[in-house]
C-alpha cells in the first residue's frame, strides 16, 4: 500500500495500527470499551491524513481529486454516524466501525489511493526525463 513514501503512508499505517487494535480487542470481548477513544483518534486522525493527502493531490494536479473527496467525506461521515450511535448507547458500534474500516482499507486505499500512487510514479518519471 506505499503510495508516497511519506506522509500519506505513515497516516496509512496508523490506521491499520488503529484497525489492528480494534480486532485484538473486539475478539477478546473488549471491542466496546475500546470504541469510545478509537473513534474519537479516527476522526481527528482522519481529518488531518484527509487535509495532507488533498494538499498534496492538489498540489500535483491530480485529475480525480473531487471523487477522492467524495469517499473522503462518505468516510468521515460513517465515522461521525458511528459516534453519534455510540454516545446514544449502541452496542453493535464496535463490529460496525470494524466493518468500516475494513472496507476503507480494502476499498478506498487499495483502489483509490493506489490510482494516486501510480499518478505520482508517472508523473515522476516524467519530470526525470525532462
Amino acid at each position: 500500500m506505499v503510495i508516497d513514501n511519506g506522509p500519506i503512508d505513515q497516516d496509512h499505517q496508523t490506521l491499520v495500527r488503529q484497525v489492528n487494535e480494534l480486532h485484538t480487542a473486539t475478539s477478546e470481548g473488549r471491542g466496546h470499551e475500546l470504541v469510545e477513544r478509537l473513534l474519537g483518534e479516527l476522526v481527528r486522525d482522519t481529518i488531518e491524513h484527509i487535509r495532507r493527502e488533498e494538499q498534496e493531490m492538489a498540489r500535483v494536479g491530480y485529475p480525480r481529486l473531487v471523487q477522492h473527496q467524495q469517499g473522503h467525506e462518505e468516510f468521515v461521515a460513517g465515522l461521525k454516524a458511528l459516534q453519534s450511535k455510540f454516545e446514544g448507547g449502541s452496542i453493535t458500534v464496535a463490529s460496525q466501525l470494524s466493518t468500516l474500516l475494513r472496507d476503507w482499507l480494502s476499498l478506498h486505499i487499495r483502489r483509490y489511493d493506489k490510482d494516486l500512487a501510480v499518478f505520482l510514479s508517472k508523473k515522476q518519471r516524467a519530470a526525470s526525463r525532462h
